[in-house]
């Protein structure tokens, strides 16, 4: 093939390209290592010395021809797959937009600020704590003895490695004994924090809750302080005319405790539903830390958090509000 006819066939060739891929291909079949334009090169030798200067000038200037038509044809393709690119993502601005999905606070999480503000509001210095605590504070410093059921590990989580023994903890109550080493009283101290434990799940239970632990300590704090105390939170937690009802019950770390309940009205019917426990700071709690019993004298308390909204919104499966199902989260 002589140097005319190739320009005049990669001429065409190039007009007729459609798009870049086939421009590409085109521009590899004439000016590539293999193309059209190198093998005329490769015929140079074969030629007269006299005519290869004047052969080698056609060639070159073919294949600079040939590169000005692939640059032109390249340009007026991507000036037209751009605009049809263009045309094809143009937003029409006079169009509605689309609704954004505004997210709303969780229950359990607008349960813990409105719990927040009403201990700040009873007086009460909020302090956060590790999920991870040392075995002495979530034990031993709260004066369980050494038989009691709650030291089964399979009531606990136990941390492995530690140079200390540590369970996930278990109460939030396990506070006091951080606060009794630096603190001394008269004080009102509050917590809010997650709780594990190793216990069955069903409607009303999990391995895995909050708790909200209230903790005083001054000169002549009494059952009536607590009661108030307790009675206070309530009304401003599900209203005036909830009634707390306190019941005798055991707990190590109080002398007298209280089991806590509120009237929960279900059908129209009043019915008592447990929040926690309370009573009076044990004597062997604060001269442990070196407060004189005879002295001072102080309540605490705990209540389950994820009751508060079961009661609240008449919330009947408490794995609702752990499975952030929307269906039911948008209800609220």
């Amino acid at each position: 093939m002589d140097v005319a006819a190739l320009l005049e066939q990669a001429r065409a060739a190039i007009a007729a390209t459609a798009n870049s891929a086939d421009l590409d291909r085109i521009e590899t079949e004439y000016l590539g290592r293999k193309g059209s334009v190198t093998a005329l090169r490769r015929t140079l030798g074969s030629a007269a010395p006299e005519d290869r200067p004047r052969l080698g000038q056609a060639i070159n200037d073919a294949a600079k021809q040939v590169e000005q038509w692939i640059a032109a044809r390249k340009a007026d393709l991507t000036a037209g797959e751009g605009a049809a690119r263009l045309a094809a993502q143009t937003l029409d601005v006079t169009l509605p937009g689309a609704p954004l999905r505004l997210g709303r606070t969780h229950p359990l999480s607008a349960t813990i600020q409105r719990v927040q503000q009403i201990m700040t509001g009873l007086g009460f210095e909020i302090h956060e704590f590790p999920d991870i605590e040392y075995f002495k504070y979530n034990f031993e410093a709260l004066n369980y003895p050494e038989e009691h059921p709650a030291f089964d590990e399979q009531m606990s989580f136990f941390v492995k490695d530690t140079v200390d023994r540590c369970v996930m903890r278990t109460q939030t109550t396990a506070f006091q004994g951080r606060l009794l080493e630096t603190h001394k009283p008269p004080f009102r101290f509050a917590t809010i924090g997650r709780c594990y434990r190793y216990e069955a799940v069903d409607a009303t239970h999990g391995h895995t809750f909050h708790q909200v632990d209230g903790f005083a300590v001054g000169e002549g704090i009494s059952m009536a302080d607590l009661r108030g105390t307790l009675q206070a939170f309530v009304d401003q937690m599900f209203g005036s005319d909830t009634i707390v009802r306190f019941r005798p019950d055991f707990f190590p770390f109080v002398e007298p405790g209280a089991e806590i309940s509120i009237s929960w009205p279900i059908d129209g019917k009043p019915r008592w539903l447990e929040l926690g426990g309370a009573g009076l700071v044990h004597p062997n709690i604060l001269e442990a830390y070196g407060i004189d019993s005879e002295r001072y004298t102080g309540f605490a308390f705990g209540l389950g958090l994820e009751r508060m909204p079961m009661i609240q919104y008449g919330i009947p499966d408490l794995r609702l509000l752990w499975e952030n199902d929307l269906r039911f989260l948008e209800q609220f």
